[in-house]
C-alpha cells in the first residue's frame, strides 16, 4: 500500500464463467467429424464474460470518492470486489483499515434471526467484539427506529426497515473504509436527512467513503473525487465536474447516434393527446 492512501487497486480485472452457450455454438459429433476431416477450425466462443479491465485506483485517506457509469458499466462488481465479495480474477486490492459495506439490502442478515441477532452477527463480521457490540447494540437499534421491532425476525421487515438497520450496523461500527451503493435511495425523507448527517460525520472525521450513484449532484456536493466506468474501464478519473462533464457529452452523443439510427418518431393518428399538468383552482 502507498502511503497516504486508504485504498489502492493495481491492474484488477474480473471476468465470470458464462453459463449458456451462445446460439449456433452447438457442435455435434457429426459436425466435429467434418470439421476434423476438412482441416477446418471453428473458433469456440468466448466462455468467460469480462466485466471490468485493468483498473488502477488509488484513493487518498479521508477522501470521498464517486463512482458513476451506465447500468452494467461494472460499477457494483467493483464495490463488491472493495468489499470482499467477490476475488478479482487478476490484479492486487488493498485496503487500509476496517471496511464495511452498503451494496444490497439486506445483504448478510439472515432472515430467520431476530434483528438483535443479525446486529451481533454483521458486527462480528465487521471486525467488533461480543463486548463491544454490548454497548453499541442500543444506540444502532435507536438510530435505525426499529425499539419495537428489533426482536423480531428480520423477514417480516420491510425494505425501509431492512435499510435502516443495515445502515446503522454499517456505521455505527466505525470503520475506516465506507463503501454504499444506491442503497440509500430507500427509505424516508427524515431518515435519508439521518444518513446524511452520519456520513458528514465521517467526512469530518477523516473517514474514506466510496459511492456509487445515478444522482449527479450527489457527486458534485459530496465527493473530492470520481472515475467514470464505461463498459469495464475507467473512461474517466479526477476532478468530479469534470468527469461527469466528459460522462453527460458521451451519453448525450450515445442517444444523438441512436435516434439518428432509428429516426424520429411520427405519432400515429390513432394516438392519444398527451396528458398536461394543469392545475386547477380550489373549488
Amino acid at each position: 500500500m502507498s502511503e497516504g492512501l486508504s485504498i489502492e487497486l493495481v491492474g484488477v480485472e474480473k471476468s465470470f464463467r458464462r453459463l449458456h452457450v451462445a446460439p449456433g455454438s452447438h457442435t455435434t459429433f457429426k459436425t466435429q467429424l467434418v470439421d476434423w476431416v476438412t482441416g477446418r477450425k471453428k473458433k469456440p466462443p468466448p466462455r468467460r464474460l469480462e466485466v471490468l479491465r485493468g483498473i488502477d485506483l488509488a484513493v487518498p485517506k479521508g477522501a470521498t470518492l464517486g463512482v458513476v457509469g451506465q447500468n452494467g458499466s461494472g460499477k457494483s462488481t467493483l464495490l463488491k470486489i472493495l468489499a470482499g465479495i467477490y476475488r478479482p480474477t487478476t490484479g492486487q486490492v488493498r485496503i487500509e483499515g476496517r471496511l464495511s459495506a452498503l451494496i444490497e439490502l439486506g445483504a448478510g442478515f439472515h432472515p430467520e434471526f431476530s434483528g438483535r441477532e443479525n446486529i451481533y452477527i454483521n458486527g462480528i463480521i465487521l471486525g467488533r467484539t461480543r463486548r463491544e457490540l454490548d454497548a453499541l447494540v442500543d444506540p444502532i437499534i435507536d438510530f435505525a427506529e426499529l425499539r419495537d421491532f428489533i426482536d423480531e425476525p428480520v423477514r417480516t421487515y420491510s425494505s425501509g426497515m431492512y435499510m435502516r438497520l443495515a445502515f446503522s450496523v454499517a456505521t455505527i461500527v466505525d470503520p475506516d473504509v465506507l463503501v454504499i451503493d444506491e442503497i440509500l435511495a430507500v427509505g424516508d425523507e427524515h431518515f435519508q436527512r439521518k444518513s446524511r448527517e452520519r456520513m458528514q460525520e465521517f467526512q469530518r472525521k477523516g473517514k474514506t467513503l466510496v459511492m456509487v450513484t445515478h444522482d449527479a449532484r450527489t457527486v458534485e456536493s459530496w465527493c473530492d473525487l470520481a472515475i467514470w466506468l464505461d463498459q469495464g474501464v475507467v473512461a474517466a478519473r479526477g476532478d468530479p465536474a469534470d468527469v461527469l462533464a466528459a460522462y453527460r457529452a458521451k451519453i448525450a452523443e450515445r442517444e444523438r447516434r441512436d435516434e439518428s439510427r432509428v429516426g424520429p418518431s411520427v405519432p400515429s393518428a390513432d394516438d392519444p393527446a398527451p396528458a398536461l399538468d394543469v392545475p386547477t383552482s380550489a373549488s
